[in-house]
């Protein structure tokens, strides 16, 4: 941190006009980025089906669609071959929400709020209508009481396989639908919720088959969302022209996809040669559907194709396991971040030693990242009057920051402490650079004296501190120092 005392002849010269001019010097405060990775809400790595402190996932396999399998939890956050993360994302099967008709199972959602919240997480939540599974009765299925009704027929359409039940039949939209709406009037809102994932047909709720929904159907299950969830973000499946647009004409809603590395997973395919996600499906998609600028008004969240671990290795029986190179993993990371990735889901499995290097500077611009270039204040505050102050924002992150937070300032001694909320809107401080100069008024009835002037972005509740900063000097309760204040 470097300070630098600007004299009132500098002050004329640069300022005037613009602050009412006193007989006292005006203190600049420069920092430059720490170059710490950070832990932040809404940004970085997350858990998948697991919180902080639980071990990762062995190998290069992983689970999902089921109620959490609780770890004991032995008081550490940490997890030693995986990032530190804001955001714990729980996938689950319709039929462990639902287990019978109009019975939701609050408890199960509540729990996963709950152990979130005291591992310092927020919930991404995805409710999946069905999985991948074959066999009558099968867990990944739709629920019981549903396949009762909707009959055995599993396949969608007469050729191939991969539909579980007819989205078309009107009792599809009607309680799966439900079933959202009964969320969002629950939990719409909640300060764990991070953001819901908007699932709507499927295996595992990717969206296969979205594209030839009919438009009656499509704008019900899309409905069912956007129109009960109007605080808590909404993050779609990138899936077809016509279902992606219809969601961003409902709402600002961001996008995901499930298979982020796909530098030729399925290349060999004689149907369709040479194929891969990365090269001939999101490029395109982002533009086609609609959703290139999304980015600006909701996150976008991003999931592994495979597991990391499963990059790195070449296994014949895993086709996940590449053996990517060097050069393979900076382009993926480069490609996510040109789309202004927010968040990552690397499915609770481990990062590879020899590639946290390239891990932790992919996290360092993911997301949001503020740093704090300058801040320029009076020397001194009068009781009952307003201190005008300057300050210069660099956001090196990829993207904004979406949920509401405050810009605050203390003043703070031995006896008291003052928190003042500015009117500054972070929401809209664009990777870039962000000016915001303003001023508070001082309290009649602060006492006088000198005072220690801090800085922070605060939660809207009970104005604590939430998001770090890129620079240095940090403490114990969150604020940044810019420096000494007299208060007369």
């Amino acid at each position: 941190m470097k300070r630098t005392i600007f004299t009132l002849c500098m002050l004329s010269l640069l300022l005037a006009g613009e602050w009412e001019i006193r007989s006292q010097n005006i203190i600049t405060v420069r920092f430059e980025d720490s170059g710490e990775v950070l832990t932040n809400p809404g940004i970085g790595f997350m858990t998948f089906q697991r919180f902080n402190g639980d071990k990762t996932n062995e190998g290069v396999g992983w689970t999902e669609g089921f109620p959490v399998d609780y770890q004991e939890f032995k008081g550490s956050l940490e997890v030693p071959d995986h990032p530190m993360t804001s955001i714990a994302y729980f996938r689950v099967y319709w039929k462990y929400v639902e287990p019978e008709m109009g019975k939701y199972n609050w408890e199960m959602i509540d729990n996963v709020l709950r152990t979130a919240h005291n591992r310092k997480q927020t919930l991404l939540l995805r409710i999946a209508p069905y999985g991948s599974g074959t066999k009558s009765n099968d867990p990944t299925d739709v629920p019981a009481w549903y396949r009762k009704m909707a009959g055995e027929k599993q396949e969608w359409l007469t050729e191939g396989t991969g539909w579980r039940v007819d989205a078309e039949d009107p009792r599809y939209s009607q309680y799966f639908g439900k079933m959202i709406a009964e969320i969002g009037k629950r939990y719409d809102g909640h300060p764990d919720f991070e953001a819901v994932d908007l699932s709507i047909v499927g295996f595992w709720g990717e969206g296969r088959g979205s594209e030839i929904l009919s438009d009656k159907t499509r704008e019900a299950l899309i409905k069912a969302y956007t129109d009960n969830f109007k605080k808590t973000p909404l993050i779609m499946l990138l899936t077809d022209e016509k279902t992606n647009k219809f969601g961003l004409s409902q709402a600002n809603v961001g996008w995901r996809v499930d298979c982020i590395g796909d530098l030729g997973f399925w290349a060999e395919d004689k149907n369709n040669p040479g194929w891969t996600h990365m090269y001939d499906a999101y490029p395109q998609g982002i533009i086609n559907f609609g959703m290139k600028d999304a980015w600006k008004t909701a996150p976008v969240s991003l999931e592994v194709c495979g597991t990391i671990k499963s990059w790195k290795g070449k296994l014949d029986s895993c086709q996940y396991c590449q053996g990517y190179t060097v050069e393979q993993l900076q382009y993926i990371i480069d490609e996510t971040l040109k789309w202004h990735i927010s968040s990552f889901n690397a499915k609770s499995s481990g990062v590879p030693a020899a590639w946290r290097p390239y891990i932790d500077n992919w996290l360092k611009k993911m997301g949001y990242r503020f740093v704090l270039r300058s801040f320029s204040y009076p020397e001194y505050a009068t009781r009952g009057e307003k201190v005008m102050f300057k300050s210069w924002w660099d956001n090196k992150g990829v993207a904004p920051v979406y949920r509401k937070y405050l810009l605050a300032l203390r003043l703070k001694n031995n006896q008291t402490s003052e928190v003042f909320i500015t009117d500054a809107d972070i929401n809209t401080w664009m990777p870039g650079d962000n000016l915001y100069d303003d001023g508070i008024f001082i309290p009649r009835d602060l006492p006088a004296g000198n005072y220690e002037l801090q800085i922070g972005i605060v939660d809207i509740q009970e104005h604590k501190p939430m998001i770090k900063l890129a620079i240095k000097g940090i403490d114990e309760e969150g604020w940044y120092p810019l420096g000494k204040i007299q208060v007369r």
